[in-house]
Order: structure tokens, then sequence, then C-alpha cells
């Protein structure tokens, strides 16, 4: 049996309407459009998103590697969640690497993980013992999901990748303990739930808009970068000015 339509007609994911089947002993037989309108939508739900991540352009994936990596460093477990619901619902094309994140477990640890954040992350001083900690998991989760997103590079890419990844992170982790231990010592703890609640919320719509806008998403990172990397300079001159002014009292 052949499916007959008009010329430049592909039968993937199927019409969306009435087509004509013709069987190898020339009977004719008219299918209709409602049930196979319904099965070509599913499979090009399904399916469509599917194939096009096995072609997703290497600029994409860079970007995208850029914009979640910088979101790993504030919280790698809305990061992970966020990409596996996406993925797991079809709303977007994982790198073939990534496709384990789309697991129910996967999903399940990363939400639990993300609730125990959620309020050891707002508590005074402790947020600063967390975040701590957290240097070993967020750049090394980091740079394993920027290593898994580029498998299909060869080897030296990838490793670059994976610096670059983890080194994203650190900074992203970096900044954000830096503000956390600047606030810590206010009596009031408005100030690091603020924090938190706002890093909690980066994280989740950076996430979410790599994967519809990955260059514009990589360039909102870049930005944040930049500006920490600034106010770090600022930190240590200002730490440099102070020792200095410090040694010269003792020595005067």
């Amino acid at each position: 049996m052949k499916i007959l339509g008009r010329p430049g007609w592909r039968p993937f994911p199927f019409a969306l309407g009435s087509c004509i089947a013709t069987s190898h002993w020339g009977g004719t037989m008219v299918l209709k459009g409602m049930a196979l309108h319904k099965a070509g939508l599913l499979a090009a739900l399904l399916l469509f998103p599917v194939l096009s991540g096995v072609n997703m352009p290497t600029q994409e994936i860079v970007a995208l590697i850029i914009a979640t990596s910088f979101a790993a460093g504030l919280n790698v477990y809305a990061t992970v969640g966020t990409l596996g619901i996406l993925g797991h619902y079809n709303v977007l094309a994982l790198p073939s690497g990534l496709h384990m994140l789309t697991d129910w477990w996967v999903i399940a640890i990363a939400a639990a993980m993300f609730v125990v954040e959620f309020f050891a992350d707002k508590i005074p001083a402790f947020d600063l013992i967390w975040n701590a900690l957290h240097t070993f998991v967020r750049v090394p989760l980091a740079g394993l999901l920027a290593y898994a997103a580029t498998s299909q590079l060869s080897p030296g890419k990838q490793l670059l990748a994976t610096t670059l990844g983890g080194a994203i992170a650190l900074a992203a982790h970096g900044g954000k303990t830096a503000a956390r231990a600047a606030v810590t010592p206010s009596p009031e703890p408005f100030s690091n739930i603020t924090l938190s609640l706002g890093e909690d919320a980066l994280a989740i719509f950076l996430t979410w808009f790599a994967t519809q806008h990955p260059y514009w998403a990589a360039a909102i990172a870049g930005v944040f970068l930049v500006t920490i990397m600034v106010l770090v300079r600022s930190v240590v001159r200002a730490l440099r000015a102070l020792f200095r002014g410090g040694e010269q009292g003792l020595v005067g």
C-alpha cells in the first residue's frame, strides 16, 4: 500500500487532513481526516523535538551551556529540574547527552533537593556554610552538564566546553557567595531571603529562557559575569587599600 498526495508532500509526520491510499490490487479507500489528523499531530509533538535536537547547531549548544552553567552556579537543582521537566514534556529538544535529565527519578531528586535548598539557603549564617559546601556540587555538576551536552563534538572541544561550563558556574557561585557574605552581618533576615528568592527565580528563568532564546540568554549571563568580575576587582582593590593603610598605621 502506498500513500498518494500532492507533489513535494512528505509522509512524515503524517498529513494533517485526508489522504487517499491505493492498494496493490487497485482498490481505493478513503481514510477520514479526523483520525489521521490526531495521529499526525501526536507524532509531530512527540517526534519532532527529538529529531530537531539531533541537529541542534553547535553555536546554540554553546549558548545554552553559557546560560545554564551560570544558572547552575546559582542553583544547580533548579537548573537540572527545569531542564528535565521541559525536556520530559517535549517543550524543548535537549542535546542527546542530556536526555537522562528527562527521567522522572532525576526530576524527583532535583525537585527534592531544590526544596531543601529553598529553606536552607534563606537562613542567615547557615547559608554561608551551605554555599561553601555547594562549591563541590554546583561547579562539578555544571561541568558534567556541559560535557554531556557536547557529546557529539570532538574530545578536545568537549573538554573545552566542560572547562567553560565549570568556570562560568564557579564565577556565578562565587558572586552569590560574596553577596551573601556582604549581607549576612545585617541583623534582619529579609536581605538573605530576598537575595535567595531572586537567585532561585533567576536560575529558573535563565534556564527556561536559554531553551527559547539561547543567544539572548547567553548575553544576559555574560552581562552578569562582567558585573561580577568588576565587583570582585573593586573589592580586591578596596581590601588592598585597607591593608596598606593598616600597615602604614603600624609603621607610623
